[in-house]
């Protein structure tokens, strides 16, 4: 991972995953079977053809001033069928999230250091920097999105968001800084249209991923199936709830098989990690989740997860909160320290009466 808090990482390795369990709540024999931790899966390569354009041959101007939407649409409007690679040099590109640019399958927009899209002032209480809706394979790196936090022309609303992803299968946004977004700065999960059952989001991977600053979430997780969170960074979220580094909230269906690891997640004024209802299978490891106005990890009937060798430090309420129902969670080489209002010790982590089998294994250190 690129970037650390101080102090240093857990240990890598496991120590003593199967040994003593101390329990915060009985494991029943209707759910008291743990979940180990499998390795995390290499993601799948995204296809598309050999085309490469340029947004420049379209018109965009990059100037700060110009509105380079429709440029950036006509440069993916002109990929062949079989997709290909649109690149973004460096610049300044003035976006309208109202109209956005919106994403096709089989494409990777590829915008170099030195870019930046910058959402274009606007009254709207939804809007988009970038769209990808019911697309396949799409890859997104480099640069920077830049929201309209500071210039917002309205009042009501949360989603401004940098990224919008809806009901996708195989999407993977790498290297890239999103910041002052009047929602999130990603947003991701399914799709449900009147009259149909909802779709998920299908294979979804963020890598090496900087959101910071932005107004209600870095990064919210809807309805999805196996999506992978690694090296990134979620900080300084504020202006309106739940105001999250990272919130697993599906609206309709669940979100299962979630991994969120070696990230740094810091500062923002609500919870460093939620899950919100109807989230399953989701494993938090090797991450350094400190100093969230909110709890470290926060989880409303979460089902089957593990917490693994994450440092948990300096959380205004606790370092790892379970409620709402929560069933057959672990906690397993975590260290937490100066948690709760700096009260420290054990109680660092609470177990709701309602939640069931749950574990905190002996390796984890409290201080």
């Amino acid at each position: 991972m690129k970037r650390r808090a101080a102090g240093g990482a857990t240990a890598s390795a496991r120590r003593g995953f199967l040994g003593r369990v101390l329990g915060l709540a009985t494991a029943t024999a209707a759910g008291g079977a743990w979940l180990s931790i499998a390795p995390p899966a290499a993601a799948a390569t995204r296809a598309r053809g050999r085309a490469r354009i340029d947004v420049r041959e379209h018109g965009a101007r990059g100037d700060a001033v110009s509105d380079d939407t429709a440029a950036f649409q006509a440069a993916i409007d002109a990929l062949p069928e079989d997709g290909g690679t649109v690149h973004v040099p460096s610049g300044a590109y003035l976006i309208d999230p109202t109209r956005s640019v919106r994403l096709r399958s089989r494409m990777h927009l590829a915008m170099a250091d030195g870019a930046r899209l910058m959402a274009k002032a606007n009254a709207a209480p939804r809007a988009y920097v970038l769209f990808a809706e019911q697309v396949q394979d799409v890859e997104i790196s480099g640069g920077r999105i830049v929201g309209d936090r500071d210039t917002h022309l309205g009042e009501t609303g949360e989603w401004g968001h940098g990224i919008r992803i809806r009901g996708c299968g195989g999407v993977t946004v790498r290297d890239i800084h999103i910041s002052r977004c009047w929602g999130d700065g990603i947003s991701a999960g399914g799709i449900m249209t009147k009259g149909q059952r909802s779709r998920p989001g299908r294979d979804y991977v963020f890598e090496n991923v900087t959101c910071t600053r932005n107004r209600r979430q870095g990064l919210t997780i809807g309805s999805s199936r196996r999506v992978r969170i690694r090296g990134c960074e979620f900080s300084n979220t504020a202006g309106t709830p739940p105001a999250a580094g990272i919130d697993i909230e599906p609206d309709t269906d669940i979100a299962r098989d979630i991994l969120i690891e070696d990230c740094l997640v810091f500062g923002n004024r609500g919870p460093g990690i939620q899950l919100y209802k109807r989230a399953a299978e989701v494993r938090i490891r090797r991450c350094t989740i400190e100093r969230n106005r909110g709890e470290g990890i926060l989880a409303v009937t979460g089902v089957d997860c593990v917490f693994s060798d994450n440092i948990i430090r300096n959380n205004h309420r606790k370092g790892v909160l379970l409620r709402g129902g929560s069933r057959n969670i672990r906690l397993a080489g975590n260290r937490f320290e100066g948690n709760d209002q700096g009260r420290g010790g054990k109680q660092q982590v609470q177990v709701a009466d309602d939640s069931v089998a749950v574990g905190i294994d002996a390796d984890n250190v409290f201080e």
